[in-house]
This record gives structure tokens, C-alpha cells and sequence, in this order.
């Protein structure tokens, strides 16, 4: 009876922990790509999200999206970790004026850690936010009216 006591305990000790990942069949390995992809994505669904990204990479991705046949880069923006059970997610975006920059995060970080934990099965363990700006309409609208005025007459 011992025997047996002791050969439940140390299968029970050997046997590998299977998540949704790692299972008695094989392993899953999720890119850092797609974990940024995801999180891009779902930020961008979130109402009052203008852009992501700081100044130099809006900018390059401004230069990217006038070249014919280019995408919008869905991970632009987002900074991933990304273990073997968890993620932890870097954010830097553009907030819209007006809009409530501490209920903006808590909205992102809600739709950021559904998303992840829901397509990849991983432990979102933070979502971190930047917020270097704030879009304002009438600053598009004058850098609008400049570009389509010529230079000279």
C-alpha cells in the first residue's frame, strides 16, 4: 500500500503542468508580433485613442502610409514581453482632447487584456500606458488649410 501511495505522489510530482499552451501533445509558441499586433489592435477600438506611438515613430508611420500599396503597422506604437504562460504590454499613444486620460487607460487596459488572454491563451500580467500627447481638432485643420494653400502666387 505504500508502494502505491508513493507512486501516485511521485507521478503526481513529474507530471509536467499542462496549460493552454504547453500540453501533453506539444507546445504552442506565440510570437512577440502577434501578441503587438493584438494589443494594437484592440487599443485602436477604443474611443479617444487618436494614434500610437510617440513623435518619431507617428512619423515614420506617416511616411509609410503616403507609399502606395503600404498598411497601417497594427503594432506601432506597442512593446510586448512575452513568456512562456505571460505577456506584459507597453503602450505609448496619442489621447483625443477631452477625453478622460485616466478613464482612456483604464478602457484600453480592460479591452487590451480581454483581447490578449482570448486569442492567445497567455497571462497578461500588465498593461502600461504612455501618453505623449493630446490630438487637438484644430491643429489638423490648420496644417490641413497650409498644405492646400500653394507657397507662392
Amino acid at each position: 500500500m505504500a508502494d502505491s501511495q508513493t507512486a501516485q505522489t511521485s507521478s503526481a510530482v513529474t507530471k509536467p503542468t499542462e496549460s493552454a499552451l504547453t500540453t501533453s501533445q506539444g507546445k504552442t509558441v506565440i510570437a512577440d508580433v502577434v501578441v503587438s499586433k493584438i494589443a494594437g489592435i484592440a487599443t485602436r477600438e477604443v474611443a479617444g485613442v487618436h494614434d500610437l506611438g510617440g513623435g518619431a515613430a507617428r512619423a515614420v508611420g506617416a511616411l509609410r502610409e503616403r507609399i502606395p500599396g503600404s498598411r497601417t503597422n497594427q503594432s506601432q506604437g506597442v512593446g510586448v514581453e512575452v513568456g512562456e504562460k505571460q505577456a506584459a504590454i507597453d503602450i505609448d499613444l496619442v489621447a483625443q482632447y477631452g477625453v478622460g486620460i485616466a478613464d482612456l487607460a483604464g478602457a484600453i487596459r480592460r479591452n487590451v487584456i480581454a483581447a490578449v488572454e482570448r486569442m492567445t491563451g497567455l497571462e497578461v500580467t500588465e498593461v502600461n500606458i504612455t501618453v505623449h500627447d493630446v490630438y487637438l481638432e484644430d491643429d489638423a485643420t490648420s496644417a490641413d488649410e497650409a498644405d492646400s494653400s500653394p507657397r507662392v502666387q
